[in-house]
């Protein structure tokens, strides 16, 4: 007997964006509340300046990046009436070709395909259409990739593209631990401490779309992010 979300087929989990369904809604809500008990029991997470996180507007969340965790925490920051309304943006062509990955991206954390190496712009295209609508999460990662070491590496200019001209609050946030926790490579996590620290929120709608602009707003947003890593930081 096929179970019901067998009867999902994976072309309709690709697609983005994606037809409100009530099933998926479902299985993200109660998936989002056993990942929440996992973290905080195995990994012993902690959100430092939740007080940051607006409670009924759109922002945009961008975080450096070393493990799987990292979306999984962001995500376990928000009220989980907001879930189906955030977006990760995951690179398209890591978890969206095996039905697997296709299917823990699109039920479990509502993930945004975004094209790494080509269609890049069309990629961009989607994460301002979700902007648009009053509301949404944006959650984005300027690294492009996992970081191999832990140690942050220098934010692409995409996002500040988004942000540029756009009066949409972006919250810098550091994520402290996930790298031991789970690194580049390694199979399953292991039981170390995990820390979020959101920081205060930034604002680039005076900004313009100038590639020196754009370079300005990369670079400030990577120093937000680092300014809140502990001094004992686990990375």
């Amino acid at each position: 007997m096929r179970k019901p979300l067998d009867l999902i087929p994976a072309h309709r989990l690709r697609d983005f964006p994606r037809r409100p369904d009530a099933l998926v809604y479902g299985v993200r809500s109660l998936v989002a509340l056993a990942i929440r008990g996992l973290l905080r029991s195995y990994h012993r997470f902690e959100i430092v300046g939740r007080e940051h996180l607006p409670n009924d507007r759109g922002f945009v969340m961008v975080a450096n990046h070393s493990s799987h965790l990292d979306t999984l925490c962001l995500l376990a920051a928000l009220p989980l009436r907001r879930l189906h309304g955030a977006f990760p943006a995951a690179a398209a062509d890591y978890f969206f070709q095996s039905f697997p990955r296709i299917w823990v991206a699109a039920v479990v954390v509502n993930a945004l395909p975004f094209a790494r190496q080509m269609r890049v712009r069309e990629s961009l295209s989607l994460c301002s259409q979700i902007l648009e609508t009053p509301g949404n999460i944006l959650i984005m990662f300027p690294e492009g990739t996992r970081s191999p070491t832990g140690e942050m590496r220098e934010f692409k200019s995409g996002v500040a593209g988004l942000l540029a001209g756009r009066d949409v609050n972006v919250l810098p946030c550091y994520l402290d631990g996930a790298y031991r926790a789970w690194p580049k490579g390694k199979r399953l996590p292991r039981p170390r401490r995990v820390r979020l620290i959101v920081g205060a929120p930034q604002n680039y709608a005076a900004r313009g779309l100038e590639k020196r602009d754009l370079c300005a707003i990369a670079a400030d947003l990577q120093a937000a992010v680092k300014a809140l890593r502990p001094n004992h930081a686990c990375n």
